[in-house]
């Protein structure tokens, strides 16, 4: 039996975005070997979890770097385009704090590698940002707000931005959430799946019929809790911005979405109370337009349960990676089911309001 159009087009996402195939480890004796021969660094290499690339902190006597290895499965064209965007940021944009990429000795800023497989692997080092992740930093309705500010400067930055990969295909591009419905069969609990459905009916009824003509450009994709670096005593709340992942072309309605998503729930009685203190602090840098502005509550509960749904196909799929996957999306259901409880409606009568109370 063939498989649906559907099911082959979720397939060509999830592959496209490096979710579908696992693969060796890069040892750490040879990423040190690469490190001495191209960036003439020295220091201890300590392996980190994270979704899907290889990646190390590197201490050594002059400071402390970051150190990526690219998936065998992810082209060298999407990889060039997340690094373009961090030079061009720093560059166009020098005052944010976004992360810098550390050249080779011989000025280029990555180093391809081939393994024992013969597929090319992308090494690319950069600065190390200390600090706290916005996840651990308990922040009030203010600070939530700096940091929405700091998503809204980024996106005004890259407005003008373009990059032959940016058009890539991305499970995590909220523009394909509707595309993914298959990934319910992976979701174990019927609750869960009816939880699911309500939300896919929300983005096919709202944001499916919109979604050729919504404002575009490129986004940083992923301006999630663990990846904005704080100090909390500091005037400048937001210290350091990481990841560039899943930077895509896209609606600029989902770049806010995604923090949104994130904070959904944080506070049980009022559960979109966070993630509109963040969208008020976009909005004072990058304000949305006014017919898109009721989209975004969908867009945000769409990020979130694709989080989840996401999280159990790869637990299936990836069980090396299980415990690192599960431990991010651990709250997704409860708080999708208490962001749900409340009328939408009265979250974008929030959202149009100039300062918001509490939702």
């Amino acid at each position: 039996m063939n498989a649906s159009p559907a099911t082959n087009r979720a397939q060509r996402l999830l592959e496209e975005s490096g979710l579908t195939s696992s693969h060796e480890p890069i040892g750490e004796m040879l990423v040190s070997i690469f490190l001495e021969e191209h960036y003439r660094l020295n220091g201890r290499l300590e392996g980190l979890a994270t979704e899907k690339d290889d990646t190390f902190r590197l201490s050594t006597d002059s400071g402390n770097y970051l150190v990526k290895v690219s998936p065998p499965d992810e082209a060298e064209a999407v990889v060039a385009l997340q690094t373009a965007v961090m030079r061009y940021l720093e560059t166009t944009a020098p005052h944010l704090p976004v992360q810098r990429v550390k050249l080779t000795a011989g000025g280029d800023d990555h180093v391809t590698i081939r393994l024992n497989d013969g597929r090319p692997r992308v090494l690319r080092v950069f600065d190390f940002v200390e600090g706290q992740v916005l996840a651990d930093a308990n922040p009030d309705a203010g600070r939530l707000a700096e940091a929405g500010e700091m998503l809204g400067l980024i996106d005004v930055a890259l407005r003008p931005f373009t990059h032959p990969a940016d058009r890539r295909g991305l499970a995590w591009d909220i523009r394909h959430f509707h595309q993914l419905t298959e990934l319910v069969e992976h979701t174990p609990s019927p609750e869960h799946r009816q939880l699911a459905q309500s939300v896919f009916r929300l983005f096919g009824d709202h944001v499916v019929p919109r979604l050729s003509d919504l404002e575009t450009q490129v986004i940083h994709g992923d301006f999630s809790p663990y990846n904005v670096v704080v100090d909390p005593k500091s005037d400048h709340f937001v210290t350091g911005v990481i990841d560039f992942g899943d930077t895509v072309r896209s609606a600029v309605i989902f770049d806010p979405a995604v923090p949104m998503a994130n904070l959904l729930g944080r506070s049980p009685d009022h559960p979109w109370r966070d993630a509109c203190a963040f969208a008020a602090g976009y909005q004072r840098e990058r304000p949305i337009q006014a017919p898109e502005l009721p989209l975004l509550p969908v867009a945000a509960l769409a990020r979130l349960t694709l989080r989840a749904l996401i999280t159990n196909w790869r637990a299936e799929h990836a069980p090396e990676r299980r415990e690192y996957l599960l431990g991010h999306a651990k709250d997704d259901w409860i708080n999708v089911e208490r962001s749900l409880a409340v009328s939408l409606d009265d979250v974008v009568a929030h959202l149009r309001e100039p300062r918001h109370g509490h939702s």
